[in-house]
């Protein structure tokens, strides 16, 4: 079989190809593996950074299953808390009750709720009723709606919106409530802090992103297949690959790229091509900030209504620091003076203690075209891994975040469409 593309549908793929006894042959263009969950070297200092910071959550079971295959697991630091803080500095800490951990849903983190100072009364009396009607409700039926109409119509207050349910919904769908399902967004609470404890608390890689997929080649090659990097596919076909070099015959092939080459690739009698059609993209934004002194005291911190959205502590210290912007559209045309600007400023009035501390080095990294959105029109329109009635070997084997897998862009999701796609070939 040959598998295009190293990012983790390609990587998940080939992998439940090889477990399964499959002599798998993996293409990826560039020299490392994990397509946009990846890091690349820093011309600058020479350190190998991330693209961006990615998390997992512990309700994403087939990612964390990957990472046990490779070997990975013990390399995810895991923490409960989440420390959301608002301008001035006042913190927050979102958490399970000690020794309820057990309370099903919402209920384990009903007590620092309450307290959560960055809410009003009212604010959190409506949250609360809108958390108990996600939690019984049939997502499935809210595709056709917006979030934000759905938030609408159960009377959310603007603060609340702005102030809660817009920083979950844009850093986990990289699109504004404006733009997401309503199931997508249900999804993300249904299946996380809806699920308890466990399935909602923040898994943080403690290496770089690249080095979770050290082991691949070799469990690759133990089944008889081959990983070749730097390997510039120029077409492929249901069962060629075509590089620069030579045209390659497999049984069946699979394209897990991003779902604008899949779109050149896919011959124009493919259905599929429709369904892509309706993709929508949205970018996101990373920024590494090295100051003189420390800044971020906590793992991670929620900036409430900043346009900084996520800080990511990536040294004991706090002086290092991983700024996250979702669904960044306003920030793509900044200069990166512009952009380390903006976030400095947002450090500081966030956390006030960090005035007076220098940036050492700083480099931003704009993914324009990181994930699709969940629009209601394209979860409608996901592709399967292969067109209805068609066999591999028949149509070429699709694998994405943006194939049908009920999940948002995510990690998560591109696993599982790399494992629907292995599926689709009979392992």
């Amino acid at each position: 079989m040959g598998v295009v593309g190293g990012g983790l549908a390609g990587l998940a793929c080939a992998l439940r190809l090889a477990r399964a006894g499959v002599k798998v042959t993996l293409f990826e263009q560039r020299r490392r593996l994990g397509g946009r969950a990846t890091s690349f070297v820093d011309q600058q200092s020479g350190e190998t950074i991330d693209n961006c910071q990615h998390v997992a959550l512990g309700c994403c079971d087939r990612y964390l299953a990957l990472l046990g295959q490779l070997g990975k697991l013990d390399c995810i630091a895991w923490h409960d808390r989440q420390w959301w803080v608002e301008e001035g500095g006042r913190t927050s800490v979102l958490e399970p009750m000690r020794g309820h951990r057990w309370l099903p849903g919402f209920a384990s983190h009903a007590a620092s709720f309450l307290r959560a100072s960055f809410l009003s009364v009212q604010d959190k009396a409506a949250i609360a009723t809108a958390m108990g009607q996600i939690a019984l409700v049939d997502r499935d039926s809210h595709r056709d709606v917006t979030f934000g109409d759905w938030l609408a119509q159960q009377n959310q207050p603007a603060s609340a919106i702005e102030r809660f349910w817009t920083p979950v919904i844009v850093s986990a769908c990289n699109g504004e409530v404006s733009r997401v399902a309503a199931s997508s967004a249900m999804h993300v609470f249904q299946d996380g802090l809806l699920a308890g404890a466990s399935a909602s608390r923040i898994g943080v890689p403690t290496v770089p992103l690249v080095a979770l997929y050290d082991a691949a080649e070799m469990l690759l090659t133990q089944a008889g297949g081959e990983l070749l990097l730097g390997e510039t596919v120029e077409a492929l076909t249901a069962t060629t690959v075509t590089t620069r070099a030579c045209e390659w015959a497999f049984d069946a092939v699979v394209c897990a790229v991003p779902v604008e080459k899949a779109r050149r690739w896919l011959p124009a009698s493919d259905v599929r091509l429709v369904q892509l059609a309706a993709a929508e993209h949205s970018p996101i934004l990373g920024v590494h900030v090295t100051f003189d002194r420390p800044v971020l005291q906590t793992p991670h911190a929620v900036l409430v209504c900043a346009g900084t959205q996520w800080l990511f502590r990536k040294d004991e210290r706090g002086c290092v620091v991983h700024a996250v912007i979702s669904a960044a559209d306003a920030w793509m045309g900044l200069s990166e003076e512009q952009i380390v600007a903006r976030v400095v400023d947002d450090v500081q009035r966030w956390m006030p203690s960090s005035r007076g501390a220098r940036v050492v080095r700083a480099r931003s990294v704009k993914e324009r075209m990181a994930t699709f959105v969940p629009t209601p029109r394209f979860e409608r329109s996901r592709p399967g891994a292969l067109p209805d009635g068609a066999r591999w070997g028949e149509a070429v084997v699709l694998a994405g975040d943006y194939c049908d897998t009920d999940w948002p862009a995510t990690m998560e999701g591109a696993v599982r469409s790399g494992e629907r796609a292995a599926r689709a070939l009979g392992c």
